[in-house]
């Protein structure tokens, strides 16, 4: 369980001193701080489950949670999140793990994300077609369609087959809102495979 310097003082003030009490509980290993003022109970917690308490707002996406949804085939060993607002990467180094945060706009923070709930905790998680996203944002410039493809299916390794059985709907209008050159690509390349397999679908909606 995920507790406060606040909780605890609360907790414990029946004790002459809470704070020397805190001190004993983490020598003791009943408290694990893994965040100024953050402490967690329970050593064997994923990490993932305290992404988004750890910092935020945040949602776990890019890497890590693609290999959740079975897009990539390697284990991801960095709980990956997106922030907003931020304006610079952050990276937490912890018993529970490494955590990194980059930001996405502000105006496609919220879309495509789901709250789960696992052994008591809550987390925030994007879609496959949200993380996809999300990672695009974060490449330099494709110079072409062929160079971004490249980079998602060679480099990253991205499951084609898995790729081709996501929700391109979704992925067209979420592309819509980044507003980069990599993104425009992706939009033309979803297009294209949509009328190749007879499934048209508008960027207006």
């Amino acid at each position: 369980m995920i507790k406060t310097t606040p909780i605890l003082l609360q907790e414990l003030h029946d004790y002459a001193n809470p704070l020397a009490k805190i001190s004993l509980m983490i020598k003791k290993k009943e408290l694990i701080p893994f965040n100024r003022g953050l402490y967690e109970t329970d050593r064997s917690v994923p990490g993932y489950c305290l992404a988004s308490a750890l910092y935020g707002p945040s949602y776990l996406s890019f890497e890590f949670a693609l290999a959740q949804h079975g897009l990539i085939p390697e284990t991801v060993y960095k709980y990956t999140s997106a922030t907003t607002h931020k304006r610079r990467r952050k990276l937490f180094n912890t018993p529970f793990g490494v955590f990194t945060y980059r930001d996405v706009p502000q105006r496609v923070f919220s879309l495509e994300t789901r709250l789960h709930e696992e052994r008591g905790y809550s987390f925030i998680q994007a879609t496959p077609e949200k993380a996809i996203c999300d990672l695009i944002y974060t490449l330099e410039p494709c110079s072409n369609q062929k160079e971004l493809l490249s980079v998602l299916f060679d480099f990253y390794r991205i499951d084609e087959q898995r790729f081709h059985s996501l929700d391109f709907t979704t992925l067209i209008q979420l592309s819509q809102y980044y507003k980069t050159r990599n993104h425009r690509l992706l939009l033309a390349y979803l297009i294209k495979e949509n009328k190749r397999h007879g499934n048209l679908t508008s960027t207006n909606d």
